[in-house]
């Protein structure tokens, strides 16, 4: 097949929907598939070989000066290219946390109107470039986001237009009244423009039909899988219970929650001696929360066993999960994707988590963890007890959650089923 996947970059963080998005654009062209992987927003930071074209659209800065001082919905190509600069995006990008709600929201609503956002002169180009490649069998949409582009796609490609889900309705959460409102009709109206919808796990296709408003035959699921190349079997457990934490550092992530766990943990004799190891991206908006919860790791006598390692790469991950005895992220919203399961089982690391969102399914379909009681501290800190009293439990558990992975969630299994739902609309 020949595939359009246009893909939607977050500047210089490792984001989990561009992680998701380069390795099943690889693995689709491994499999021989066409694949033009079509980057938007800002440059790609991602894991897999990056196939992506040499182009970019919607740059960040040209749509929000689009957005903000209507003459840039006129300004001439060479003009907008300066903006449309890696090395412009990339410093937008470190100051992305002073958009505000207000912005974010008006801007997004303004994407989804498609021809009649401001934005227009971005979704002219766009289409006009992919006029002068060759006719499609499908296009893939990143999200719901930009369903504004389904028909304009649709219409001048002559090809169906499908569209990943990937936790769109926590961005959408964020926006203040009355826009969050305007913002959710509108998806719900562009969803309507798509051919078909791809879900990373039954939660949330279930979960996106309603949100979407969709027919349940509309929505598909192709099970969210990665590149596990590299993840070597766990040869070495640490000496001490080392409990960690990948993720975005973020109220949502709940990592207040689980230094509330570790805090109770620490006060018990018996599991005392565990200590704490988190990683993942600190976005400017959240450093006050984080300095909150250094300050308290701080005030409890906790530091010495305490370790942040910002955000890692590749290979870096890889180690880092080596090192666990057990991953632990309880988030507060329904977790839409679980990218930190699959990692951490991949390296034969267990995972403990509330129940609710994918997390359930992800436990329940590995046989990789434990689950406890959501918004519960002390539920997860007896639950992770128990793998603390009980070493060979963690060790099953890795083992069977790294075998399900290679089994079931690699970025190749995902890429079939995807092909599989293309390929059904294109016949």
């Amino acid at each position: 097949m020949r595939i359009v996947y246009i893909t939607a970059g977050a500047g210089d963080m490792y984001c989990g929907s561009c992680l998701r998005d380069g390795a099943l654009a690889a693995a689709l062209k491994a499999l021989g598939h066409d694949v033009l992987f079509v980057p938007t927003y800002t440059p790609l930071r991602i894991e897999a070989d990056d196939i992506s074209v040499h182009r970019l659209f919607y740059g960040g800065i040209n749509v929000y000066l689009q957005q903000k001082i209507p003459i840039f919905r006129h300004t001439p190509r060479f003009l907008d290219q300066l903006f449309d600069s890696n090395g412009l995006l990339r410093l937008a990008a470190r100051f992305g946390h002073l958009t505000t709600a207000h912005d974010l929201a008006k801007l997004t609503i303004s994407v989804l109107k498609g021809e009649r956002g401001a934005q227009r002169k971005e979704l002219v180009r766009l289409v006009a470039w992919l006029e002068g490649e060759s006719r499609p069998d499908a296009v893939i949409l990143p999200n719901s986001l930009l369903a504004g582009l389904a028909a304009p796609l649709r219409r001048s490609l002559g090809a169906p237009v499908f569209c990943l889900v990937s936790g769109e309705d926590m961005f959408v959460h964020e926006f203040p009244e009355p826009y969050r409102r305007q913002a959710l009709d509108l998806l719900r109206a562009r969803a309507a423009d798509c051919d078909g919808f791809i879900a990373p796990n039954r939660y949330y296709a279930g979960f996106m039909t309603d949100y979407l408003d969709r027919p349940p035959g509309k929505m598909n699921v192709a099970p969210l899988g990665i590149d596990c190349r590299g993840f070597a079997e766990k040869e070495r457990w640490p000496a001490a219970f080392t409990i960690g934490y990948l993720a975005r550092i973020c109220p949502q992530k709940g990592l207040h929650r689980l230094v509330e766990t570790f805090k109770i943990l620490k006060g018990n004799p018996e599991t005392s001696s565990c200590r704490l190891h988190v990683a993942g991206y600190l976005a400017g908006e959240h450093r006050r929360y984080f300095e909150r919860i250094r300050a308290e790791i701080a005030e409890a006598g906790l530091s010495d066993s305490f370790t942040y390692a910002g955000e890692v790469s590749r290979k870096e991950k890889m180690g880092f999960l080596a090192g666990l005895s057990a991953l632990s992220v309880p988030t507060v919203y329904p977790e839409p994707k679980g990218q930190f399961v699959a990692e951490a089982l991949a390296a034969g690391t267990p995972v403990v988590l509330p129940s609710g969102g994918c997390l359930t399914e992800w436990v329940e379909d590995t046989g990789g963890g434990l689950l406890c009681q959501p918004d519960s501290p002390e539920d997860l800190a007896d639950a992770l007890a128990r793998l603390m009293a009980d070493p060979d439990l963690a060790r099953r558990l890795g083992r069977a959650g790294r075998d399900a992975v290679f089994a079931n969630h690699t970025a190749e299994r995902m890429a079939g089923r995807v092909v599989e739902t293309l390929a059904g609309a294109a016949c």
